[in-house]
């Protein structure tokens, strides 16, 4: 009882901390030079920080066009009140904030089907864009080169007994327990089942779709979330200067809270504040002293510099990673020596998986199973598929039936267009022609997580996992899929809280015989394990058909032997396309063959069919008939 108190008093630790730094901040810091209006300037940096770090820290995608958010949030919210079409402040901050999440969903819709530096391109011009409009053809309303004057100051209480909230200390408790607010959501998004999708989109986006979340609007999600957080930020800061200013719109503002991120530490959530503060503090005191007046911005960009190179993950990610080190030295150093064991002994490890059958549980939506075996429904069917690349025929027309409940192999020697047909049967690759068909409905067009979505998944033949996730993260992202749909924004929930999504999670650990390894992170796996994870990632979207793509490649005999027998098991929970080069395990697999060469259909039938067949002996065998000598 007393280790479960603890670790619930565990699980709110950084709540506490955060909440003693904002008690404690304005008794300890005026000392060190920090005035109330600077720690004040500080939360609202952090505020906008928030919101950032979740598109940023968390998701891994970098905006330059936040100022855009702010700017819009700020000025909606200033307009309203100084022009008196509200009254309420707090009518008008909430006009601002969802004005500028309003502008964050145009934005975003249009930039997140973008990567890497075009997205953040996209996000830079729409940021200048906002400037301009906001001095030029909406000057009317921002006050242009001049800004706003004159925001009124929030009230608590109605009428005659309403308390304006002056500047200093009182303004400062306002904007702390926003901020606190603001940060308990943050961490609750963090940790919510849209957190953990966010989280493996930047560890591998393409892996996230295949599982079949949708990506774009995940990654929308978390754009419009910051822009909120910079929105709300925007409305506060003209309230708390009764002006708001025009340059709130300008690039630098955008630029500083990167360098802000990076100084105290991208994925941490407090260290977009932690950097306002170090960064406002030396800007306001470098000024004053003599020597660096005129010089400050080049010491502050050397200071900047110095911070970066001495503290590569930011001052609090340097703190996490330092306390996460300390924290789970014993239990990482016992997961490598695991790995070393396996992977020098792998005979020994990995032969109990095929020991004995296994129960399949799928707990999640049900695949369809064909109860006779001569007339099979038919599961998965390719319709004339072809993809062209100019004159390169990768696939050239190829058709074949998947029965229901079977293993179906492909086979054909390399460049005969497996891999490239497999994508197309995921619909990772559009054919050129053709259509693929999953028990009668087409799906060609859908796009990979539609397809995912509707019941088929791939292992793929390079692991496409979550490398610092853990094993059972790893799994749940997969079990959360078609548990949840392509996309369903349940930010306040934990991510562990959906029962079924866990069974099938224990389900899989329990098959992959990977239990004793569900807290490890995935890059420390042994190759083996990585493989077998790789297989149980798609097999926890509890699909109707799975895709095989070279799940053999690479392993020992041994852990061929296991492999072979975990996928007999699989088997007899849904129908399995395979692709593979160990002709040896394939005809003792397979109960029906599709032969490729050159991108074209050569042979298709049961595996005696096919190894009696000339064409095949002839093209992929090297033409070693059964008369001639070995």
């Amino acid at each position: 009882m007393k280790a479960v108190r603890s670790g619930e008093a565990r699980k709110y630790l950084p709540e506490l901390s955060v909440l003693v730094l904002l008690l404690a901040a304005p008794v300890a810091l005026p000392h060190l030079g920090f005035s109330t209006d600077l720690l004040t300037r500080v939360l609202n940096w952090g505020l906008i920080g928030l919101g950032f770090d979740i598109l940023f820290g968390l998701t891994g995608l970098l905006s330059f066009g936040q100022a855009a958010f702010f700017g819009v949030g700020g000025f909606v919210t200033a307009y309203l009140l100084v022009s008196g079409t509200l009254s309420s402040v707090w009518l008008a901050l909430a006009a601002g904030t969802v004005a500028a999440g309003l502008f964050g969903l145009v934005v975003g819709w249009l930039a997140v089907r973008r990567i890497g530096i075009y997205f953040t391109m996209i996000t830079l011009a729409f940021g200048q864009m906002a400037y301009f409009i906001e001095n030029s053809p909406l000057s009317n309303y921002t006050g242009g080169e001049n800004g706003i004057p004159g925001v009124p100051v929030p009230t608590l209480g109605f009428g005659e007994h309403a308390i304006r909230i002056s500047a200093g200390l009182p303004m400062y408790a306002l904007f702390a327990v926003i901020f606190f607010a603001g940060y308990v959501l943050a961490r609750r998004i963090v940790h919510s089942p849209v957190g953990a999708i966010l989280r493996a989109i930047k560890e591998n986006t393409g892996r996230v779709a295949m599982l079949g979340h949708n990506v774009a609007a995940y990654k929308l999600t978390a754009f419009v979330i910051a822009a909120l957080y910079a929105g709300l930020a925007g409305g506060l800061l003209g309230s708390f200067q009764s002006y708001m200013p025009p340059d709130a719109f300008s690039l630098e503002t955008s630029g500083q809270l990167v360098v802000q991120t990076i100084v105290g530490g991208a994925g941490t959530l407090i260290g977009p504040l932690i950097g306002a503060a170090v960064w406002m503090w030396l800007r306001d005191n470098l000024q004053l002293i003599p020597a660096f007046a005129t010089l400050w911005k080049l010491v502050l960009g050397i200071a900047f510099i110095v911070l970066v190179i001495g503290l590569r993950r930011g001052i609090c990610g340097e703190i996490a990673h330092w306390w996460t080190e300390r924290r789970d030295t014993a239990a990482l150093r016992a997961a490598e020596a695991a790995t070393l064991a396996i992977e020098a002994s792998g005979d020994a490890v990995t032969i109990t998986l095929a020991s004995h059958a296994r129960d399949i549980v799928l707990p999640l939506p049900a695949p369809k199973r064909s109860e006779s075996r001569g007339e099979s429904e038919i599961a998965l069917e390719a319709r004339s598929l072809a993809r062209h690349y100019g004159g390169l025929k990768a696939v050239d027309g190829v058709s074949f039936k998947v029965r229901c409940g079977t293993i179906h192999a492909v086979i054909g020697p390399n460049g005969a267009g497996k891999s490239t047909l497999f994508k197309m049967l995921l619909d990772e690759v559009s054919p050129t022609s053709g259509d693929v068909l999953l028990f009668g409905t087409r799906i060609t067009g859908s796009g990979v997580s539609q397809a995912a979505q509707l019941g088929i998944a791939k292992s793929n033949q390079l692991n496409q996992l979550f490398p610092n996730l853990s094993v059972r993260e790893n799994l749940r992202i997969a079990a959360l899929g078609r548990r949840r749909g392509p996309m369903r924004i349940d930010l306040l929930r934990s991510a562990d809280s959906l029962p079924d999504a866990e069974q099938q999670v224990d389900s899989v650990l329990a098959l992959l015989d990977l239990i004793e390894r569900a807290e490890t992170p995935a890059h420390i796996l042994a190759y083996g394990e990585k493989r077998r994870l790789e297989i149980g990632m798609a097999l926890a979207t509890s699909p109707n058909v799975l895709l095989l793509d070279e799940p053999l490649a690479g392993m020992s005999p041994s852990e061929r032997a296991a492999t072979c027998a975990l996928i007999r098991d699989i088997a007899r929970a849904c129908t399995i396309v395979i692709v593979e080069h160990d002709l040896n395990a394939i005809f003792g697999l397979a109960e029906q063959i599709t032969v490729l060469y050159e991108g074209r259909l050569l042979a298709d039938g049961p595996p005696d069919e096919i190894r009696r067949n000339r064409q095949v002996q002839d093209a992929y065998l090297g033409g070693l008939h059964a008369h001639e000598p070995a």
